[in-house]
């Protein structure tokens, strides 16, 4: 195996007066001087430059369903190879991954490898896709892009799963090389984003208009749904409102159970009910394809028609189980298209999660 890569050169920086640097990917533009780390614990100023300290690690390998990212329109029932690193430029207090995305320890990091080898060990595997997912992908940008390349050259497609965090020249060259996309929009509120996530709203929205207007990126949309925090009725008419609006009607959206960790642990469990309210909302304003997430509903978690409202995709948590697509992607009932990317039948990977060693299986 190929020893993992330090300190890797980075291109979204400039220099600043009295020896220091800013990092240009993010929004959060921070300044550093000579040995300091940025907010997300993976860049850092080395000799006068912002450089990535992780690229070539990685937190750990594990197939997942598809269904898990999640992304239900997007090769239904197929493994993706799934991979994160340490780090994260948010600060979410109510982080599910933080394990991971809050880690400051390099022994975080205990599997290495390069973008080629894992392209290879996706295709040995029979993945579909590579997943940049556990933490933001944002701040390994480099790896991520790399390894994205190398995977379409195996014919595998690459997915990024991220809070679509990321100033707009870095934002296009990041993209450029995604095939699919989970963003989180976290709230509606930028109140809740400066007060849970450190982060702002604005961004977020601008990521999600540039998916819609300027790339081919399938890209779907997930909100944790926290009780007190981001679920109102208002809120969530708000943000459906928006999504019709300016992305349009077909974009998938998944409102998910919260559950008390990190640094949110007082705050209680989402109710099921609160899910199925959100998904209500989302139909009622025009959303097409609204999922429950993080709870057992196969109803809420299946693929509906929007034009005759039959029942297309049966899913009950990641297992698939009645398919009523065309082999072009339409309904088998009245014709109409379904938004997303299909292949002619679905996968049966189902629910396994299995992690993996770059040299074998765990």
């Amino acid at each position: 195996m190929q020893a993992a890569v330090t300190d890797y050169p980075t291109l979204y920086w400039h220099r600043l007066d009295e020896g220091r640097v800013q990092c240009d990917l993010c929004p959060r533009e921070c300044k550093l001087k000579e040995g300091q780390q940025g907010l997300c614990f993976v860049r850092a100023c080395h000799d006068g430059k912002v450089v990535l300290t992780t690229y070539g690690r990685s937190s750990g390998y594990c197939i997942d369903p598809i269904e898990k990212k999640p992304l239900n329109h997007y090769l239904p029932g197929t493994p993706v190879l799934s991979f994160g690193t340490a780090g994260c430029n948010l600060s979410c207090r109510f982080c599910q991954n933080w394990d991971m995305s809050k880690s400051r320890e390099m022994d975080t990091l205990a599997d290495a490898a390069s973008p080629m080898e894992i392209a290879a060990k996706a295709s040995q595997l029979g993945c579909r896709s590579v997943a940049f997912t556990y933490n933001d992908p944002v701040i390994f940008m480099e790896y991520a892009v790399d390894t994205a390349i190398a995977c379409h050259a195996q014919g595998i497609r690459a997915v990024a799963v991220t809070a679509g965090y990321i100033m707009p020249e870095p934002r296009v060259e990041f993209y450029r090389h995604m095939d699919a996309a989970n963003i989180d929009l976290k709230s509606f509120s930028d109140k809740f984003y400066h007060k849970l996530t450190g982060a702002h709203l604005q961004p977020v929205l601008d990521t999600l208009v540039y998916l819609k207007e300027q790339t081919s990126v399938w890209f779907e949309l997930t909100t944790l749904l926290i009780p007190g925090e981001n679920d109102s009725d208002e809120e969530l008419s708000q943000m459906t409102r928006w999504v019709v609006a300016n992305l349009g009607p077909d974009v998938p959206m998944h409102f998910s159970a919260f559950h008390p960790d990190w640094k949110m642990l007082n705050h209680p469990p989402t109710p099921a009910a609160t899910l199925t309210r959100a998904r209500e909302i989302a139909l009622s304003n025009g959303v097409h394809h609204a999922y429950t997430g993080n709870v057992h509903d196969t109803a809420g978690g299946s693929t509906f028609c929007s034009g005759c409202g039959k029942l297309l995709i049966e899913r009950d948590w990641y297992e698939l189980g009645e398919w009523h697509l065309t082999p072009d992607g339409d309904c088998e009932y009245c014709g109409a298209a379904c938004p997303g990317v299909f292949e002619e039948k679905p996968g049966d990977w189902g629910a396994k999660r299995m992690p993996v060693r770059m040299d074998g299986y765990l």
